[in-house]
């Protein structure tokens, strides 16, 4: 057991998000070390969903909800842990243990994320993108007294040091200018299933430039993307800049 309480860093995000470059970002501290989708595994569990490479993630990772918790994301480390997380991955989970986490809720146009998404996977619903469940942690976090940080990874594109500064300092760490570039390629501490989803993080080397979009998206989408603009909209007012 380690005598010093450590820093247990969740990002909570949807899909399609700039998520994995701000986990290489923190993976560039000397002291903290990264985590990816530890829920993921139980969550192709619980849904009866066809993601790429389903079958290998499920056999090859912690799918019982409370070792992922206990065991994975809270286990007492040399080091501060960062974990990057999908918000919708919260199903049928006591959310009592985020009050040993440091919560940030990592947002993003949900026309944005469902332009993306659906390159990948079809017929998503509302539940797919996580805005919602994003919206309903918020509002868990601010009742039981633990103060969420909320940011969009526009901003974050947008003035990379000047955000991640005011990120660590939420957080209560040092700012570290070594998160602001990493290696192109593969890392080892990705998902298994970053063949699927990574290629354009791993031609980067740091945070690209954040660039408007004109998206048209198709009829059938319409309805999620209203739906999900209300809570994106009340969510991108608690953001940091």
């Amino acid at each position: 057991m380690y005598s010093k309480k450590r820093n247990v860093i969740c990002l909570w995000s949807c899909p399609r998000n700039v998520s994995t470059a701000l986990m290489y970002s923190f993976a560039q501290r000397d002291d903290i070390r990264v985590f990816d989708e530890v829920l993921y595994g139980y969550y192709l569990c619980k849904k009866n969903l066809n993601h790429p490479g389903k079958e290998e993630i499920i056999s090859t990772m912690e799918c019982n909800k409370e070792k992922v918790i206990n065991d994975i994301i809270l286990k007492d480390r040399k080091h501060d842990s960062f974990h990057k997380l999908m918000t919708h991955f919260l199903l049928d989970i006591d959310l009592n243990f985020l009050s040993n986490t440091k919560n940030i809720i990592f947002i993003r146009d949900p026309k944005e994320i469902i332009n993306s998404y659906t390159k990948v996977i079809k017929n998503i619903s509302i539940e797919d993108i996580g805005i919602k469940q994003q919206f309903d942690l918020y509002n868990h976090l601010k009742k039981t007294n633990n103060k969420p940080i909320v940011l969009d990874s526009k901003y974050l594109l947008m003035n990379p040091k000047g955000v991640l500064q005011k990120v660590c300092s939420l957080i209560g760490i040092n700012y570290d200018s070594k998160m602001l570039e990493w290696n192109k390629g593969p890392k080892k501490y990705d998902g298994i299933w970053a063949k699927y989803w990574y290629q354009n993080v791993h031609r980067s080397t740091g945070f690209m430039k954040y660039k408007s979009k004109n998206i048209l998206l198709d009829d059938n989408y319409q309805n999620i993307y209203q739906e999900s603009l209300s809570y994106y909209e009340y969510l991108n007012k608690k953001s940091i800049i």
